[in-house]
């Protein structure tokens, strides 16, 4: 959303766009900017029109989309490892499995990964740090 709506966080996002890293994602982010996207026109804060052209203009950033079928199990284990949701694992897993970090302004996730063994895979979006 960060890419689309002007928000704290925005410049950091936009940076990785230009930053010539490979973005990967589990697919479930389409569903979860759309959920976004749609609670933003509903609290009036853009358009429907504005909504829809993100979800247009959102697959075309990622360099791969990444079905959940093949992190699913890994995300539950994780879940269940950090008392963590599963969707939000779904990114820690994809990291894992493509020995990448994951970049994420999720500050409770930030929280979670930061007692454990799994905070060299995230990176705050905004600070940069662990």
């Amino acid at each position: 959303v960060k890419w689309f709506v002007e928000e704290p966080g925005s410049t950091a996002a936009c940076a990785i766009l230009t930053s010539g890293e490979v973005l990967l994602a589990p697919d479930l982010v389409l569903v979860e900017v759309g959920n976004t996207a749609w609670k933003k026109v509903t609290r009036g804060e853009i358009t429907q029109e504005q909504g829809e052209a993100m979800l247009r203009a959102l697959p075309l950033y990622f360099d791969r989309l990444v079905h959940p079928d093949v992190l699913i199990a890994r995300a539950y284990a994780l879940a269940h490892r950090l008392a963590h949701p599963v969707y939000d694992c779904l990114y820690l897993a994809l990291a894992e499995q493509e020995d990448v970090r994951l970049i994420t302004d999720d500050q409770r996730l930030m929280k979670v990964v930061s007692r454990t063994e799994f905070r060299k895979r995230v990176r705050s979006l905004v600070s940069g740090t662990r």
